[in-house]
């Protein structure tokens, strides 16, 4: 854990608010770096697991919504989304003066304390409602999905209802941006999520090629198996998933190895030929952790590594699913000999001290703004 950037003059009484809390991913360190930023803030989510987050939250008041007594876990939760969006409303915050909430879905829908700030640190509007109707509609048995269709429907009436409720956006990425602009025609900060820059150092490359994702169908492993294959380069993928079996059985030459414990995945990425980032991502950790540890990174050309990835400098950028794209910018990256010391300088502009600052800062400006009217 890294130590919180200092705040600038007297802290507001400020109140936390997540999805959920359930596991230690992207938007869950995000939040993390943002609780260690306000160590007083209580806390409030929909469910919460202190086991599954490693009791990162442990410092703080942790008050989840009626939900919890129902059980629900990280391998289920999504039973309960239509339930989501009325739980959060009926969170009882306490009087404060800004509420900062992490939203990739409903935490943005928190009924504010009168008087008080609400700023969203947006790292997607709601994608099941707004971008990925079509994978939430995959995912349930044919005759449930008129009812889905119908349920997403009003979903994207309330989040976007929701979103009149916020004063400020905070965006993660240009693309979260961009969304937030056109599905709730609002303006909003740009101000990158932290990544742990500092737990990662070069060490000795090794053969094989790196992969670091959940093995789900939209994060497209099979892209970067597939083009390790027509390159004739060894990959190794860490993570797990619903399609691990079919992958494992489609690339029986892949190295496999499951999850990875922090200071394994440490050790992964120093020793990597390079890390390879098939999907389009809103923001992607991953390409930044890789550089922080100086591997080059080869990521789809979209999304956010347009800007994570240096290209030439300190990685290539492949068109989005071509296999034969990524399987070029493999065979050319031993001959552009690049310099792990630029993809660690690279990376620190995304370090935890560089968002807090600017988060701080932000909050920082616009209690001042408010106490000036």
């Amino acid at each position: 854990m890294s130590s919180p950037a200092t705040v600038e003059g007297p802290e507001p009484r400020l109140t936390l608010a997540h999805d959920y809390l359930l596991v230690m991913r992207g938007a869950e360190r995000t939040f993390a770096a943002m609780a260690d930023l306000y160590p007083s803030a209580p806390i409030f989510t929909l469910l919460y697991d202190e086991t599954g987050t490693f009791g990162r939250f442990g410092e703080h008041s942790v008050t989840s919504s009626s939900l919890q007594r129902l059980g629900v876990s990280q391998r289920n939760f999504r039973r309960l989304l239509p339930f989501y969006q009325g739980a959060v409303r009926r969170l009882k915050l306490p009087a404060s003066d800004v509420v900062l909430t992490s939203s990739s879905a409903f935490a943005h829908g928190v009924s504010v304390p009168e008087g008080a700030i609400h700023i969203c640190y947006c790292h997607a509007p709601f994608r099941y409602a707004w971008t990925e109707q079509a994978r939430a509609l995959s995912e349930v048995p044919a005759p449930l999905r008129p009812v889905l269709r119908l349920q997403l429907a009003r979903m994207r009436t309330r989040d976007l209802a929701a979103s009149r409720g916020v004063d400020s956006y905070i965006a993660n990425a240009r693309v979260t941006q961009e969304r937030i602009k056109s599905f709730y025609g609002r303006d909003s900060t740009l101000i990158h999520p932290p990544v742990e820059t500092h737990r990662f150092s070069p060490g000795q490359p090794g053969d094989a090629l790196l992969v670091v994702s959940e093995l789900v169908a939209h994060k497209r492993v099979n892209i970067a198996l597939e083009a390790a294959s027509r390159a004739n380069v060894p990959i190794e993928v860490v993570g797990s998933g619903p399609d691990h079996a079919a992958l494992c059985q489609a690339y029986p030459r892949a190295r496999f190895l499951g999850r990875a414990s922090d200071q394994e995945l440490v050790e992964r990425y120093a020793s990597a030929r390079a890390v390879i980032v098939p999907a389009i991502e809103e923001f992607g950790i991953t390409a930044v952790e890789a550089q922080a540890a100086g591997r080059p990174v080869v990521a789809a050309g979209a999304g956010g590594a347009l800007e994570t990835v240096l290209p030439g400098e300190t990685g290539l950028l492949a068109r989005p699913d071509d296999v034969d794209s990524f399987a070029e910018a493999i065979r050319k990256l031993a001959a552009l000999d690049l310099d792990p010391a630029r993809a660690v300088q690279n990376a620190a502009r995304f370090s935890v001290a560089s968002f807090q600052q600017k988060l701080s800062r932000h909050v920082d400006s616009l209690v001042q703004r408010r106490g000036a009217r």
